[in-house]
């Protein structure tokens, strides 16, 4: 099972809101997921965006793979944090 962490697409019609989740990368883009890592309102920025690094991080460690905004996404995350 190859895990990704990438966005899934919520919220109204021209207002789109993402959830940052852990998924197996045969699931559907806005099908099942495993765990819910984060939020991310792009009317807001991404600095804005709400990142739970400690499990980010624990799924790398186990060989997730994020898709390139959510890897800027972690980064702007990393970058307030510290």
């Amino acid at each position: 099972m190859a895990v990704v962490i990438r966005l899934r697409q919520e919220g109204q019609k021209g207002r789109p809101v993402f959830r940052i989740v852990a998924a197996d990368q045969r699931f559907p883009k806005e099908g099942r997921f495993l765990e819910v890592l984060g939020s991310y309102d792009p009317q807001k920025g991404p600095k804005a965006a709400t990142v739970k690094l400690d499990r980010v991080n624990a799924w790398i460690s186990q060989g997730a793979k994020p898709s390139d905004t959510v890897k800027s996404l972690i980064k702007h995350a990393a970058a307030a944090s510290a």
